[in-house]
This record gives structure tokens, sequence and C-alpha cells, in this order.
């Protein structure tokens, strides 16, 4: 045991009530010793005891360094009182939690806040209303735009990651109310109703849960007043963060958004990327194993953090590159000074014989030829997608399980066009977003692109990197750009690169049913329609890849 590793007191129920009245009940851990110590404030929905030991050591770990860890249950939720309303009472209640965390026994008034998910976003909605005793934070993992990095991708419905939570956290509202048959019912259906008239609106949540955040979230499949009234407004908040995420985390583009905008702090913003799936944080994911580098630093780093802003210890913290990002394939850290992008880029275009859907050697990613013009190729992969069929979604961001699968089976399907780099001939290594801009043409008036990145051995084994999903509408010939999650790998010598698109990546988000019809999420499966697109081959049908810096 390390020296200054303290013996811990028995945790103790403690409660607060809130400006209207409510009362929040939470665990505190204290450290045995005169003290006074910071504090460590969690606020998550899932019943304190768990604490997010999901991904985090326990309380009694951390309070072993020094602190008094509060771990409490919002409103509504566990032992609390009041009704839980999805992220709707977090600021005033995060406040009031903040101020009264300060003052508890053996406090010595100085409060950081911890932990993912929600638990990241509780502290920003807490952040948002700046209480004079929250000195630093550690958001990991966080939607913090709730539309764009949480509920949809690029206007698609996350289907599998929302409605399954949506579903977990009804059956804790059912359990928490004694109603026995909702619970029963919600959790039997834990891994997805997929089989109604509609799949995003199974009955069993409209029957045991017509309250549920979802139905509101189905009912705004565009970006508007009430997504952003659920965005954390951050406007003239400067706290020092310590950023978290994870590049198979679904919510990864919310850490990114959430880092730039806090880029003009004057306390440092230190940012840290996993190869990490949202649960667990480890050197496995998926398929692969990352080796020990990617086992979770994130308690010790969590440590050093909150001990140089609340003890004044470890000053050449602030002095490190503040950027971590692990790579892929090398599997080993990079630093960086500033966040990968605008540095230069790699362009494949995408060739075929028009077989690129039915032969995994017939697609090609080749370097663009030299004044291409638009019109210079009448070469078309076409691509034909059945609802009663579509491709099944395998790891990735957004899937469960997520992480990086081998797929050369669902590459061998007639309805993924694939296409591959020769070997290469010397590494090649990737930081920031890759795009892909494809020119298509559709019979339907909407439609979805999925976009994956893979790595090939030379055994013929495909491991997908990272990959994109987005929704579009109109049937003519258009040049549209799928965006891929951001990533930072290396491929090797020897290795091959692949590009795979298809027009569906279910149940990881729905199914486009091919119509305007709004909302696409709503259309019954009956009235889906078989989608037949065309992809134009030439100089506007390209992969561009940022090369790592």
């Amino acid at each position: 045991m390390p020296s200054d590793f303290l013996p811990v007191k028995p945790k103790q129920r403690q409660s607060l009530h809130t400006r209207d009245g409510v009362r929040l009940d939470a665990d505190v851990y204290c450290p045995e010793g005169e003290g006074p110590w910071p504090v460590l404030l969690m606020r998550q929905p899932y019943g304190r005891a768990i604490a997010s030991t999901v991904v985090y050591a326990h309380p009694t770990w951390y309070a072993a360094q020094g602190y008094l860890v509060v771990i409490q249950d919002v409103r509504g939720r566990g032992t609390s009182e009041g009704v839980f309303d999805l992220f709707a009472h977090e600021r005033e209640d995060g406040y009031d939690s903040v101020q009264w965390a300060a003052q508890l026994p053996h406090s010595n008034g100085q409060v950081g806040m911890y932990g993912f998910s929600y638990q990241g976003m509780t502290q920003l909605y807490a952040a948002q209303t700046k209480p004079a005793a929250l000195k630093a934070l550690a958001p990991a993992m966080v939607g913090y735009d709730l539309y764009q990095d949480w509920a949809y991708e690029n206007g698609a419905l996350r289907l599998q990651a929302g409605l399954g939570w949506a579903i977990q956290l009804a059956a804790e509202t059912a359990r928490l109310n004694g109603n026995k048959t909702a619970f029963n019912a919600l959790r039997t259906a834990r891994n997805l109703p997929l089989s109604g008239p509609v799949t995003a609106c199974p009955d069993v949540l409209k029957q045991h849960a017509p309250d549920s955040f979802w139905h509101d979230w189905l009912a705004h499949p565009k970006d508007n007043d009430y997504w952003q009234s659920l965005k954390p407004n951050l406007t003239g908040v400067d706290l020092p963060m310590l950023h978290v995420g994870g590049w198979f985390d679904p919510y990864l583009t919310g850490d990114i958004r959430l880092f730039k905008e806090m880029a003009a702090s004057q306390y440092p913003q230190h940012f840290w990327i996993g190869p990490w799936s949202h649960i667990p944080w480890s050197r496995n994911v998926g398929d692969v194993d990352f080796g020990p580098g990617a086992m979770n630093p994130i308690d010790q780093l969590q440590i050093r953090w909150f001990d140089h802003w609340l003890k004044g210890k470890d000053a050449a913290l602030a002095h490190q590159p503040p950027i971590h990002l692990f790579e892929m394939g090398s599997n080993q850290w990079r630093l960086f000074q500033t966040w990968p992008e605008g540095f230069k880029s790699r362009i494949y275009r995408l060739g075929s014989s028009g077989l690129a859907a039915m032969r995994q050697d017939n697609g090609a990613l080749v370097p663009p030829i030299a004044k291409e013009s638009a019109a210079s190729s009448v070469v078309t992969d076409v691509l034909v997608h059945d609802p009663w069929r579509p491709v099944p979604s395998l790891g990735g961001h957004t899937s469960f399980p997520s992480g990086s699968f081998e797929r050369s089976a669902l590459d061998g399907r007639s309805d993924v066009l694939t296409y591959t780099t020769d070997l290469l001939e010397t590494d090649l290594a990737i930081a920031g977003e890759a795009t892909v801009t494809l020119h298509m043409q559709s019979d339907a008036s909407s439609y979805d692109v999925c976009a994956v990145l893979s790595v090939v051995h030379p055994d013929h084994r495909v491991f997908n990197l990272t990959q994109g999903y987005k929704r579009f509408y109109g049937g003519h010939a258009q040049t549209i750009a799928v965006p891929l999650q951001p990533t930072c790998f290396r491929l090797i010598a020897g290795q091959a690169l692949r590009l795979s698109l298809s027009g569906a990546c279910f149940p990881a988000y729905t199914v486009n049913p091919g119509t305007q019809t709004v909302p696409l999420d709503q259309v019954s499966t009956m009235d889906q329609h078989i989608i037949t697109l065309t992809l134009h081959q030439g100089a506007n049908t390209v992969l561009t890849l940022p090369l790592s810096p």
C-alpha cells in the first residue's frame, strides 16, 4: 500500500434540500485523519451505489487519496425525492449540490466534479450556473450537443444506443415506483424489441413509459429550439477541464466540440482519447487487443488533475502537451499541442469495373488522376438496399457491442461496396476526421449512407477503424459528403486500407424508408422501400484522409 494511501471511514448518507425543497441523497466517503479535504462530487441517475464503477475506481479509492468523495442520486433517482426529468433540473440542482458539498463537515470548500456520460453532463450543467466552490472538472464521454452528439448523427436516429438507454431508464423508474409488471416487461425488452410495426416506437415503451424522453426525441428529428434548450450554455464559464473520450464511443464528437469551445479558457484543457467504447475502458475493444498501453489510465490522471487544481500539487501538469491520442495500430499514445486538423491530407479516388458490390478485389482506392474532370469516368457501381435484410451493424461507435470487429464476411455481402488500396509500401498515419465524398444518385426520395474504414491484414482479415453515417434527401444525382468519426490510427507496410459503403447499418440506426414522410423514423416497416443507389466514379467520388502531423 502506498505511504500516502489513507484509510477511509465507512460511507455515510448525507442529504440536502434543494431551493424548491426536494431532498437529494448522497453517499459520502471520508478519509481518516484531520482534514479538511477537497471534495470530489459525482451526480448520477443509476443508483449511487454503482458510482460509475463500470469505468472508474470505487469512491473509496479516491477518498484514500485524500478527498471527501460525494456520490449523489439526482432528482427522482435512487432514494432522492422528486420526479426525474432528463436533464431538466441539473442546472439548479447542480448549483445547490456543489455549494452544499463545499460546506460538508471535513470539507475545505474546494469542489471538483468527475463522471462520464450523464455524469459528465451534470458537471457541465452545474458549471453553467457558476457556483463559487467549483474549481475543476473532468467530463468524460459527453454528448455536449444533445441533438448532434447524442440522439442523432448527421440526421439519422441512433436507434440502438438511444432506445436501449430509454428502456433502461424506464425500467428503473418502474422499479422505483414498485410497478413489477412494467419493470419485468421493460427488462425483457432490454435487448431491444425490433419487430414491431414501427421499429423506433416499440409498444412496450409506449405502454409502460409514456413519459419517456424517447418520445420527445422522436418527435424532434430536426435540430431546433427543443434541442438547443437542452444544451449546456457555458458562455462565460472558465474552469480547468480534463476531457476524456474514446474512438469507439458514440459521444466523441461531443467531447471534441466541448474541448474546442473551451480552447479560449485561461485554464488548461487536457484531452485524452483512448481506443475505448463507452463501457469499459480496457485494452480489449471488440475483437482487438490494443495492448497494455490501452489499459485505463484515467483514475491516476484524475488524481493528478485534482491534486493540481484542488491541492496545489504537481505544477508541471499544466505545462505538458494538452492532447493525448491513442494511435491504433502502433498501439501507443501520441501527444499533440493542438487538435489535429488543417494539416496535409491524402486523397484516394474510388474506382472499379462496376463490380465493387460483387467482388472484394474489384473496388480500389487509388491516387487521383492528374487534371481529372468530374465527367472523366462513366463507370458506376450499383447498390441495392433491401429493408427486409438491411446491412447489419457490427462494432463501430454506435452499435452494441461497439469496437473493432472482424468484418470480412460483412464486406462479402452484395449490398456493400468495397474499395481497397494496394498493399502499403510505407506506413500510413491518420489523425483527425476523414471524409467520403460521393457522386450519388437514388431512385428514392431519401436514403442513408454508411461508410466504414478498415485495416486489411495480409491474411485477409478485416477490422473496422472508424465509420460515419448520414441521411440524405432527393433522388437526383448529387455530390454528398459523409464525415467519419474522428480517429487516430497507423497502418503499417504490408497492410491495406478499405472503404466499405452501404445503405444501412441496423439496428445502430433506423432503416431509411425511402420516403419524405416526416418523421422518417415513425414510418411503418410495411411502408419501407427497396432503394437503389448508383455511385458515379470520377473526380467527385473520393476519400479524403487527414494525415497525422
